[in-house]
């Protein structure tokens, strides 16, 4: 956009420091910014719950293979003569499943949040940054920041990615200012993109979705999770990023090696923008429950917000 124009590679670069919190919790730590969520964070979260409606933000497993979801999820039911039993297998990273990345997820140069080695992950599991310091719940401030409504249109494009600048600016726009422990929810129109564009596929560039200038900012407030629908825009911009040997983009990277944030992949956010519109706010209690995985990158998960 022509009054906010792209940060110049050198301005890049610098966020590597500007983004981290490596030793912020001290040299052990793998909860991150989780950290963040206080007891009292959580109280006045409670707080925001006035209709008592509830809304799903995860998409449901996909058993159907095809563009975007490359490792459909297995289900198959088994049924007795007194009972029915289910079995599920999934890979659930990637552009299909909700799930919640944990900070052993991503590395950058043979690195993982807060400076350890990526050696530390094995087939075993993780041994540092594995998503079971959340096994207590993440509970939290959601804050829905709705960049088509901002806008006026209907889904963010390929040359317009959402920007650093753009998440304060809406958020202040709706009456829902960020603050520190918030789950920053990021909504692109992912579904609407997708139907206009039936020649892309999720997690293929060019892919439109978020710079990354938002990390900063982000770090900037101390939100605690981000959670998104269309994800990194791909390319990036930035040649640091895009000629790396990385699985994740910019903000993967920036979030969750440097600032130590998880990321809710995949959110399903159209029922939760249609109800920020109807119930006239963009503020909720939000919850996500990760599985208690020993070691885990991960997990799959159905986050609720509650109005």
């Amino acid at each position: 956009m022509p009054d906010h124009p792209l940060p110049p590679p050198e301005e890049v670069a610098g966020y590597f420091d500007r983004c981290s919190n490596w030793g912020r919790w001290g040299a052990d730590d793998s909860a991150g910014t989780i950290n963040l969520i206080t007891p009292e964070k959580r109280r006045r979260a409670a707080a925001l719950v006035r209709s008592g409606r509830t809304v799903s933000i995860a998409h449901p497993l996909n058993t159907v293979g095809g563009p975007g979801n490359w490792n459909p999820a297995q289900h198959w039911v088994r049924v007795g003569p007194t009972a029915s039993v289910d079995y599920v297998g999934l890979l659930f990273h990637g552009y299909a499943t909700t799930h919640v990345d944990a900070l052993c997820h991503i590395f950058w140069q043979g690195q993982m949040y807060n400076g350890r080695p990526a050696s530390e992950v094995t087939s075993l599991g993780a041994r540092a940054g594995a998503v079971d310091a959340w096994k207590d719940g993440i509970v939290t401030r959601g804050v829905l920041i709705d960049i088509p409504r901002f806008r006026g249109a209907d889904f963010v494009t390929l040359d317009a990615p959402v920007r650093g600048w753009e998440l304060e600016a809406a958020a202040e726009a709706q009456g829902s200012p960020l603050e520190p422990g918030d789950a920053v929810l990021v909504y692109s129109g992912r579904s609407a993109f997708y139907a206009a564009n039936p020649g892309s596929t999720p997690g293929v560039p060019p892919t439109p979705g978020l710079h990354a200038d938002t990390v900063p900012v982000l770090k900037r407030h101390d939100a605690a999770l981000l959670g998104w629908d269309m994800m990194d825009a791909r390319p990036s911009g930035s040649e640091l990023f895009d000629n790396a040997a990385t699985a994740g983009g910019p903000v993967h990277v920036l979030a969750i090696v440097f600032a130590g944030m998880p990321l809710l992949d995949n959110a399903n956010l159209d029922p939760l923008a249609q109800a920020c519109r109807d119930e006239g706010r963009w503020e909720f209690l939000l919850t996500i429950a990760p599985l208690h995985i020993r070691g885990g990158t991960g997990s799959p998960v159905n986050p609720i917000a509650v109005f």
